[in-house]
C-alpha cells in the first residue's frame, strides 16, 4: 500500500501559476520553492530566516523542546527526571547511545571518560602564554583547537573508533582545560585530574584545590554542579550547535568544530548572558536602586538580562531544578549580595 504524500498547494499571484510542494515531518524543502519562477531567468523563490526562527536545519531524535509549555526532554526522558536520578556521565551516554547504560556499560564508559582527562603538559605552557587577565572563555576555546594539533588522529572523521575516541577525549578534558584556564586567570597553580573523584567532584578539585594533600569536594556541592552539566548538556539546534555543525560539515576535526562552538557560547546573546547578569547586577549595586533601574528599562535605557528566553515561552524547565539545587548549595556557602539583590530584582520584575 503506497504511502500518503502530503502536499502544500501554493498559488504565485504574481503569474498564476499553482505548484505542489511535498511536506515532509511537518517542514517543506526550501529547495522545493526554487521551481516558483515569474519568468526562465528568475533564480527562483527562496526563504529568509535570518534568525533561524522558523527554520529546520536536521533531523534529530536527541533532543525535543517545547517553549510554549516549558518541556525539554533528553531522547525522550524529562530533563527534571534526568536531574533527579542520573548522573552527567549518564545523560551524556544517553544523548550520544540513545539510550541510558546498564551498570556494566556505565562502569566502562566512565573509566574511559576517568582516565583521558590528562592534557599535554605543552598544553600548560600554552596556556601559560595568554595574558594574566584573558579571559578564560577566550583561553578555553583556544586551548581546545589546539587539541586538534596534539591528535592528528582526529582528523580521519570517517573511522567510528577514532570518533569515538574523540568524543571521549573532549568530554574528558574539556573540564582539565576550563579548570586550568581559571586557575591561569587568577595566578593560581595548575591541579591535575584525581582519578579517584567523580566527573564534577574531580572538576572542582582541579578548580580549587589549595594546600589540601587531597581535596574532597562537598557533596552539595558535587552534586549541585553535576546537575547543571546535565541541565545543560544539549539544547537542540542553538547557535553553539549550528556553529559546531557548521564547521564540522567541512570535515574539520571534532576539536576544531568545537572550538567554534564555543566561540559562539562566548557571545553575550548566548553562553555570555549569564555573565551580562551577573555585570548587570554589579551595576545596579544595592535593593534600594532596582526601581530606578526597572524605570531605564521601561524606557529603552537599559537591559534587563536574565529574563525571557528565545524558547521557553512560558517557563524554563530547567530553573526550577537549579531553584532547589541552589538551596543545598547555600547551605554551604551561605548567600552573598549578589544573590540577595537578584532575587528581590526578579520578585519586583515578576509583578510589574
Amino acid at each position: 500500500m503506497t504511502e500518503q504524500v502530503s502536499t502544500l498547494t501554493v498559488t504565485d499571484n504574481r503569474t498564476g501559476r499553482t505548484y505542489e510542494i511535498p511536506v515532509e515531518n511537518g517542514a517543506i524543502r526550501a529547495n522545493a520553492l526554487r521551481s516558483i519562477k515569474v519568468d526562465e531567468g528568475d533564480f527562483g523563490l527562496m526563504t529568509y530566516d535570518p534568525a533561524f526562527t522558523n527554520t529546520a536545519s536536521c533531523r534529530s531524535a536527541i533532543t525535543f523542546i517545547d517553549g510554549d509549555a516549558g518541556i525539554l526532554r533528553y531522547r525522550g526522558f524529562p530533563i527534571t527526571e534526568l536531574a533527579d536520578k542520573s548522573s552527567f556521565l549518564e545523560v551524556a551516554y544517553l544523548l550520544l547511545a540513545g539510550e541510558l547504560p546498564t551498570a556494566s556499560e556505565l562502569a566502562v564508559w566512565e573509566s574511559e571518560i576517568t582516565h583521558h582527562t590528562l592534557v599535554h603538559e605543552s598544553i600548560k605552557k600554552f596556556i601559560d602564554g595568554f595574558h594574566h587577565d584573558a579571559h578564560p572563555m577566550g583561553m578555553l576555546l583556544s586551548s581546545v583547537g589546539a587539541l586538534s594539533t596534539f591528535y592528528p588522529d582526529a582528523k580521519e572523521i570517517s573511522d567510528p573508533g577514532l570518533r569515538r575516541l574523540q568524543i571521549v577525549r573532549l568530554i574528558a578534558k574539556i573540564t582539565t582545560l576550563a579548570a586550568f584556564s581559571y586557575r591561569h586567570s587568577i595566578g593560581l597553580p595548575y591541579v591535575y585530574p584525581d582519578n579517584d573523584l567523580s566527573y564534577a567532584g574531580n572538576f572542582l578539585n582541579m578548580m580549587w584545590k589549595a594546600t589540601e594533600l587531597k581535596y574532597e569536594p562537598d557533596p552539595n556541592l558535587e552534586h549541585a554542579l553535576d546537575v547543571l552539566f546535565i541541565l545543560h548538556a544539549d539544547h537542540e539546534q542553538n547557535c553553539s550547535t549550528n556553529a559546531m555543525r557548521a564547521v564540522g560539515s567541512s570535515q574539520a576535526d571534532p576539536f576544531s568544530a568545537a572550538a567554534a562552538a564555543i566561540s559562539a557560547l562566548y557571545g553575550p546573546l548566548h553562553g555570555g548572558a549569564n555573565e551580562q547578569v551577573l555585570r548587570m547586577l554589579t551595576d545596579i549595586g544595592s535593593v534600594e536602586n532596582i526601581p530606578a533601574f526597572i524605570e531605564k528599562v521601561k524606557e529603552g535605557k537599559k537591559k534587563l538580562m536574565g529574563f525571557g528566553h528565545r524558547v521557553y515561552k512560558n517557563y524554563d524547565p530547567r530553573a526550577r531544578v537549579i531553584r532547589q539545587v541552589a538551596d543545598e548549595v547555600f547551605k554551604v556557602t551561605g548567600t552573598n549580595p549578589l544573590l540577595d539583590l537578584a532575587l528581590e530584582l526578579e520578585r519586583i520584575a515578576l509583578e510589574d
